[in-house]
């Protein structure tokens, strides 16, 4: 039995952080980060059948081409999806009267639909990424058992390449759904690994008035190669979305639109266009 300290219940029954309740969410998913996001996406539905927001973490279930999905603004960084996956989890496969896991599982499916900046001088803003790999720079999977779904020797490659301290953690790799990534396969993504930053500022290598422990680190993760893929951006959630979704048993895929190039240093001229666009792409992917 789960204790009440461990799955926390609101007095209505529903989860603690996103407010929702068992049979409100859909089998298939989309997470956004920002909030306003869900209803840039669900504009697009037929219908909507449920809306729900606590905090930063808005959801909307509708149907779009006859397919039921659930937007859910996640918010930012691996500490949200922490709370996103799990709380998401439980109400598919735990009995709230019981307290305990159901018998049979359910299998969500989940797309992250983002912005990212491109790592790699050839992908250029207003282009999109899937992400092969996600590279956790985080720390945050780590709290889990976790070394049966993480590949250890692309952790030692980039620990290796990239001159990483050790002291910052170790870095850990977690592949995609190879079922999503098949099912998204498209002339418009580029794939490679992204890495997932436990913040905005410093953990990227971003620099206003604090020095960091490596003003090379981005310049490292350009050169990172693998087998023959690279590090093509660098983000906040994806790491953390694809080990807590092979830990629980789901499939999991993140997308994002490339708004700004740290290689280059551009920035999109019009964002919300690229967004736009990579909206309606996963839209349809998600309705086949």
């Amino acid at each position: 039995m789960i204790a009440a300290s461990e799955l926390i219940l609101n007095p209505d029954g529903s989860v603690y952080h996103l407010n929702l309740k068992p049979g409100q969410i859909a089998n298939d998913l989309i997470f956004v980060g920002d909030q306003n996001r869900v209803d840039k996406i669900t504009q697009h539905f037929d219908s909507i059948e449920f809306t729900q927001q606590k905090r930063e973490f808005k959801t909307q279930t509708g149907s779009y081409k006859g397919k039921r999905i659930t937007v859910l603004s996640t918010g930012i960084g691996p500490d949200n999806i922490d709370i996103v996956m799990n709380e998401l989890d439980a109400l598919v496969n735990v009995d709230f009267e019981t307290r305990k896991p159901k018998d049979q599982l359910t299998q969500l499916s989940i797309v992250r639909v983002g912005t990212s900046g491109s790592l790699q001088a050839d992908i250029p803003v207003d282009h999109f990424v899937a992400s092969t790999h996600g590279l956790g720079l985080d720390n945050m999977l780590r709290s889990y058992l976790i070394d049966h779904i993480t590949d250890t020797a692309i952790e030692e490659a980039f620990i290796a390449q990239t001159d990483w301290d050790l002291r910052k953690g170790r870095p850990y790799v977690v592949a995609a759904s190879e079922m999503l990534l098949h099912k998204f396969k498209s002339e418009l993504l580029f794939e490679g690994f992204t890495g997932t930053a436990g913040g905005f500022y410093g953990p990227q290598g971003r620099v206003v008035r604090l020095d960091i422990q490596d003003p090379m680190l981005n310049n490292k993760m350009d050169q990172f190669n693998y087998n023959g893929l690279r590090m093509t951006n660098l983000e906040m959630e994806t790491a953390a979305i694809y080990g807590l979704g092979r830990l629980l048993g789901h499939h999991c895929l993140s997308l994002n639109a490339i708004i700004a190039n740290r290689a280059t240093g551009t920035f999109s001229t019009d964002p919300y266009k690229a967004i736009d666009a990579l909206i309606a792409f996963a839209l349809e992917r998600i309705s086949l």
